[in-house]
């Protein structure tokens, strides 16, 4: 592998750097503005990531499979037509989100401040991993890791400025601050690109929005699994229980995004889907439990530096870095499972459907009852067992389906 993607090496630490610089800007976020702010924050987020599926119909992961599929001469237009097409449907999930704001309020508490924070978020961080996709998909790694050390030192610089000099000790300022450096990142990504509104088609926007829609089906039922336990400690809990949560849980999500989805992710993804599903399973499911360790180990040591870098507004509990660790270990190695379906066209797609519908209700359940009960400690056990039981459908389902004889195609339609 390190002889085969050698010319990678550069732009996966440059982006594992960046990202770290990003993630280093949330904590100096989290430390400033106190656990509660930090509550809201994550609430924004959360929310930021659901509206965002409408918003972007997971166009960005078509482009990682169909740019590297299709000759240079079909670039133009497919760039053009997924650019209009994200337009089309981020402005009908922004408006379809805030008319919602009523109803989201009774039934979550959702204040409608931290939902319109959530809707810039979404279109902001949508139309950045829009661009980025385009560059990945060209494989124009360098160029993305670049940018994205740039700007994220940037980022971090106008948090520290915000803390520091303004004072800044309310979360909106500084999710401003975060969609700002996303659309920037989009603007300068675009420069270059044969982007042409003449090029726009109507049958190219259906078929890849075709794509999309099963890719979407999966992000919307993983929104649903991995982001209510947020709402829902929102609505049972008080913020400041919400802002720990996001640092025991969220906080380390955001680290294994580092290590592995925007790190190495920089040249995997589209590597992926060029590979034969079967055999990178059966490698998959060998490197899965020392992954899954590595991934708890790298969490626990990480939540201790975390919280002492946070001060005392933040609980401090080895018992919940070990339950945090845990759950991220066994997360780490569903998303290993998850990540290269995901990159098998629409077969893998519908195979995940298939697992997140029948883990859907039975991890919504747990969760619910858990954190109504138990609220901090409720969710932290309720994200182990949600994965674990989303784990073991997905090994079962795969077992049954890349077993048969048609299982060697690198995509399926």
């Amino acid at each position: 592998l390190l002889g085969r993607y050698r010319f990678a090496l550069w732009p996966t630490a440059a982006n594992t750097v960046a990202s770290g610089l990003s993630a280093a800007g949330t904590l100096v976020v989290a430390r400033a503005v106190g656990v509660a702010e930090f509550g809201g924050y994550a609430v924004a987020v959360v929310l930021g990531g659901i509206v965002m599926i409408a918003a972007l119909l997971n166009l960005n992961a078509v482009m990682y499979q169909e740019l590297p599929r299709r000759p240079r001469a079909e670039h133009p237009a497919l760039l053009s037509t997924t650019l209009a097409a994200a337009l089309v449907l981020g402005s009908a999930a922004a408006a379809g989100t805030l008319l919602a704001a009523p109803v989201l309020r009774a039934a979550f508490g959702i204040d409608p401040g931290v939902l319109r924070y959530g809707v810039l978020l979404a279109l902001s961080i949508g139309f950045g991993l829009l661009t980025e996709s385009f560059l990945r998909g060209q494989q124009r790694y360098a160029l993305v890791a670049g940018l994205r050390l740039a700007l994220a030192a940037a980022y971090l610089t106008a948090v520290a400025l915000f803390l520091l000099v303004l004072d800044v000790r309310a979360f909106g300022p500084y999710a401003v601050l975060l969609a700002a450096s996303h659309v920037l990142f989009g603007v300068v990504a675009l420069v270059g690109q044969p982007v042409r509104p003449r090029l726009v088609s109507v049958p190219l926007a259906r078929e890849l929005l075709r794509h999309g829609g099963y890719l979407s089906v999966t992000s919307v039922l993983l929104a649903l699994v991995f982001g209510l336990d947020v709402i829902f400690l929102n609505r049972f809990a008080t913020p400041e229980v919400v802002g720990a949560y996001s640092i025991y849980n969220g906080f380390p999500k955001r680290l294994l995004g580092i290590v592995f989805t925007e790190g190495v992710g920089l040249v995997l993804l589209p590597t992926l889907a060029t590979l034969a599903k079967p055999a990178l399973l059966r490698r998959i499911g060998r490197i899965a439990p020392l992954l899954g360790l590595a991934a708890a180990g790298l969490s626990f040591v990480a939540g201790l530096l975390l919280l002492r870098l946070l001060g005392d507004g933040y609980p401090y509990s080895l018992v919940l870095l070990a339950l945090a660790a845990l759950g991220i270990g066994v997360h780490t190695v569903f998303n290993l499972y998850y990540f290269a379906l995901s990159m098998d066209s629409t077969r893998g797609a519908k195979v995940v459907i298939v697992c997140l519908l029948a883990g859907l209700l039975p991890a919504l359940l747990v969760q619910l009852l858990l954190i109504g009960e138990f609220g901090l400690v409720g969710g932290l056990v309720a994200f182990v067992l949600t994965n674990a039981l989303l784990l073991v459908v997905v090994l079962v389902v795969n077992a049954r389906v890349y077993a048969q004889p048609g299982a060697a195609c690198t995509s399926s339609t």
